[in-house]
Formats: C-alpha cells, structure tokens, sequence
C-alpha cells in the first residue's frame, strides 16, 4: 500500500467525495471519480483498473460501487462509508428540496404545462441510454433472443424481477466471453484489501436488521423501503438500468406513483448533480416524507454497497469465472430489453402532440450524435419550452 493511502483520513475521504457529488453530472461523473483516485496517488492505475471492472460484476451502480471500492482500499469499512456518504448527500438533499416544491406546485396549470417539456426531454434522453446500452450488450444472436424475451416478458407484465433472474441464468449458462473479454492477469483488487471482515459483517448485519424491521411494517413505506432492498439487490449497470425494476413495483404494482409523475421523478434524477438512484429518494418523499426518503435511500444504496465490501475481498479468486460473466452480459441483454419497453411506456405518457416529439427527438439528437451534456439538454430543452408556451406555440 502506498504512504499516500496510508496519511488519507476519513475526513479527506468525506470531503473529496462530498465535492464530486456536489458537482459532477451524468455521464461526467466517471471522469471525474477517476480523476480523483489518481491525485495524490490514491490509487494505481492498475488498482483503478481492477476495481472499475470489477464493479461491473454484480449488482449495484457502477459509480456508487467505485465510490464504496476506492473508500475501501484506502480506509477499510470505514473508509468506504465515508465515502458513499459524502457523495450520496449533496444529490439527496437536492432532491428532497426538489421534490418538495414539485409535490406542492406541480398540480398547477403553468408548472403542469412546463412539465410536459420536461417528460418529453426524458424520452429522448432514455431512448439514447437504451441504445447506447445497446450497443456494448448485445454481442450475438444469444444477447439479442435475451433482449427480445425481455421486451415481451415486461409487455405481458411479468414480474420484473424474475425477468432479471431468467436472464441470469441463462447468461451464466450459455453465454461464454470471447478469451479477449476475460483478462488474464491476476488483479490487485482483492489482494490488498484492508482485511475487513468484522466491519463487513457488521455491515450486513445493520443492512439485514433494517430490511427486517421494514418487513414487519404493515404500511406503504415499509413495503417501499423492501422494494428498494430488493432492487438494489438485484439490478446492474449504470442507475438507468433500474428504471423497468422501480416502475414495476412504483407505479404498475403499488401505484405509489402516477406514470406522470414517475417520468418527472426520472428527470429530478437527473438534473440534479450525484448517482442516479435518488429517484428512490423521490419515491420515499412522495409516500411520508423526509424520513420515508432517506430510508428510500438507504434501502436503494444499501445492498450493493455490502457487495462492493465483499468483492473487493474475494475479487481475485472470481474475476476469470465464465459464468460470472456470462451471466453479466446476460442480465445486461436483458436490461436493454426492458429499458426498450420502457421507452415505449415513456412515449405513452411524455409525447403529446407534435411539439413534443419535436423536444424529444432534439434531446435524442443533442445527446447522442452532438455529445451534449444532459444537464446542458434539460437547462436547453426547457428555455425553448418554455419560449414555446410563452408565445403559445404548444
């Protein structure tokens, strides 16, 4: 371990991640979170490397798990935390204050009106993630007989979950990586961890106590903060791939969220700065509150945060396995699938006319072959709207 690693303190660790959630947007958060492990050598390059693939391994956010992953190998457990923490806060009270005035305004007819903008700029936007996703996972004619079973399993409203699982399975079984796609050397990850198996299993233990104290809660927001667990347990990627698995149990199964609302809970998400994944936090304040929010966000971040801890530990002996990885690009086939369903679904309810196909299929265009930053899109997207309705153009 270096001496850098050795002097970082919790509190730097706190600060340095606390900043980048303040301030880094979309896509740019992945830039910015590699070059914060490479100043004042917080990590190797080659540890950099090893943790980023091996984030992409098992459920949970990809950024949110670096973030955990690079807390870990500088400070243990409690490293880690102070970690997610300070990147997780910024974006989380954001999102409170944004979800408070859109739950109190957002039913009168000016803000409605703009809102329409809004959903449509989220179509175009999602469409570019889904096929942009697309793209890296659909490899064969396997990945493409799992993306088009996904897209039907979600139209004929089976559960996502076990369409997730399904697609697992069958990726660990019959999808094998090409020997290019398997590295061959023995990462760092892993075999210089901090050694932390008491504070793991502390961790799980807290993480297991709070999904059981909420699953004795006979209400909404325990069965909210179990649907958070659950997802966290199980969807992977980037936080766009969650959507299909939160709007099966938001808005299809407990109609915690209208489909209008869930659209605009996705754009809350993403204009403010941080990981994806507060549209649980949205959730939660819309069912009780600031506290069901921040037990939203706990239950949503939990899980994989416990995984990041046990990876970083066992990397080393798992990372060649070809059913792991076979069973990535599956459920990664599968996602495009359902992402795919959910653009259609979008569509229904953010397209209502041809001004806003028009703001959609621009958002689409901006993002996609024009490489504007999505935060450039939404601020962009929203002036013309709202030009638009000022001089009654929709």
């Amino acid at each position: 371990m270096s001496p850098a690693q050795n002097r970082v303190s919790l509190p730097s660790i706190f600060r340095a991640f606390f900043l980048l959630g303040l301030t880094a947007f979309g896509m740019a958060i992945l830039q910015k979170l590699k070059e914060l492990v490479r100043q004042d050598g917080w990590l190797t390059e080659e540890e950099m490397n090893d943790g980023l693939a091996m984030v992409q391994l098992y459920p949970g956010p990809i950024m949110v798990d670096f973030t955990a992953y690079t807390g870990y190998k500088l400070r243990g457990v409690a490293g880690a935390f102070m970690a997610i923490l300070g990147f997780v806060i910024p974006t989380t009270i954001l999102v409170l204050v944004l979800s408070a005035a859109y739950f109190r305004y957002g039913s009168l007819p000016w803000v409605q009106s703009f809102i329409v903008g809004l959903e449509a700029l989220v179509v175009g936007i999602v469409l570019h993630v889904t096929l942009d996703l697309g793209k890296r996972a659909i490899k064969g004619p396997l990945e493409a007989l799992i993306m088009l079973a996904a897209f039907a399993g979600l139209a004929s409203r089976i559960n996502a979950v076990w369409v997730v699982m399904l697609a697992l399975m069958v990726g660990a079984v019959f999808i094998r990586p090409r020997p290019e796609q398997v590295p061959g050397k023995t990462p760092s990850a892993g075999s210089e961890a901090r050694g932390g198996w008491p504070g793991i299993l502390l961790a799980t233990f807290i993480t297991l106590m709070v999904a059981g104290g909420c699953a004795v809660l006979s209400s909404d927001i325990g069965r909210m903060a179990l649907s958070f667990f659950k997802i966290g347990s199980v969807a992977f990627g980037n936080g766009m791939t969650i959507l299909p698995l939160v709007q099966a149990d938001a808005v299809d199964t407990f109609h915690w969220l209208s489909p209008h609302q869930f659209v605009d809970g996705i754009a809350i998400s993403q204009i403010t700065p941080g990981p994806f994944l507060v549209i649980a936090t949205f959730i939660g304040y819309k069912l009780g509150g600031v506290g069901a929010a921040l037990l939203a966000t706990f239950a949503i971040f939990a899980p994989s945060f416990v995984m990041t801890l046990v990876f970083t530990e066992v990397y080393g002996r798992i990372q060649n396995l070809t059913f792991v990885r076979g069973a990535l690009s599956g459920v990664l086939a599968g996602f495009v699938g359902m992402l795919a369903m959910i653009v259609v679904q979008l569509g229904r309810v953010g397209i209502v006319g041809a001004a806003s196909l028009t703001l959609a299929l621009a958002a689409f265009v901006a993002v996609r072959w024009f490489k504007v930053d999505i935060l450039w899109v939404f601020a962009g997207g929203l002036v013309i709207w709202g030009g638009l309705l000022a001089l009654g153009g929709v």
